[in-house]
């Protein structure tokens, strides 16, 4: 996977303000209806080695069963927490093949695991599963000097919405690559860097999301391998 396929995945509460409509502190519970509290970090991996350019084709329907099963023990055997995975619908834009690409994939939460620990299991999934890279997202205050991107959050988004969002905006395609959308409830997931986050803002106000609901998490993204 890479953003450039991607995030975002891989794959979320907005911080832009210490307080007021739409903002929460890194520590805070991930979005109502996600199930979850806030993981210590997070990884966007899949087991697809193809370039998927029609949204018809079956292999975007698998639900990556077994692939949850290996990595969430494999995160296990590396010392590491493994908490819950999400399965996700992502599309990209392909700059070689000026088109949408997509790709099924899942985001794995991750605790009690540190930048150098999560690198590493970021880099066995990439290795074992033939993958160019694997995006990791590690939440941290706004303030960390380590801080280099954001988690963008919001409800209401499908794949088709942000298939076409993403051909109507060109520079966010270039400079944003796309985005994931969690396959069972329509759920946005998107990795920006944090100089991005007014591209991000604007793209999703064409999503039809209302920004004040949106939720962004601050950490720091890595594209391992890539």
């Amino acid at each position: 996977m890479n953003r450039r396929l991607g995030t975002l995945a891989a794959v979320g509460a907005l911080t832009l303000g210490a307080t007021g409509a739409g903002t929460a502190a890194a520590s805070a519970p991930s979005p109502a209806g996600s199930g979850h509290t806030t993981a210590t970090a997070e990884i966007f991996a899949t087991d697809n080695t193809a370039t998927i350019t029609d949204p018809a084709d079956p292999r975007l329907r698998t639900r990556l069963v077994r692939f949850d099963h290996e990595v969430r023990e494999l995160i296990r055997t590396q010392g590491a927490k493994a908490g819950r995975s999400t399965l996700l619908d992502g599309v990209f834009w392909s700059s070689d093949l000026k088109q949408a690409t997509y790709e099924r994939s899942r985001e794995f939460d991750v605790n009690h695991v540190s930048a150098a620990g999560l690198h590493h299991i970021a880099d066995v999934i990439r290795k074992q599963y033939k993958q160019e890279s694997v995006l990791t997202f590690r939440h941290l205050p706004r303030t960390s000097p380590e801080t280099n991107a954001v988690d963008i959050e919001a409800t209401g988004v499908t794949s088709r919405k942000l298939h076409d969002a993403l051909l109507a905006d060109p520079e966010a395609r270039d400079e944003l690559g796309g985005g994931s959308v969690t396959a069972r409830d329509g759920r946005l997931i998107l990795i920006a860097p944090v100089a991005d986050l007014p591209l991000a803002k604007k793209f999703v106000g064409e999503l039809g999301v209302d920004w004040n609901k949106a939720q962004v998490r601050y950490g720091a993204e890595e594209f391992v391998g890539g």
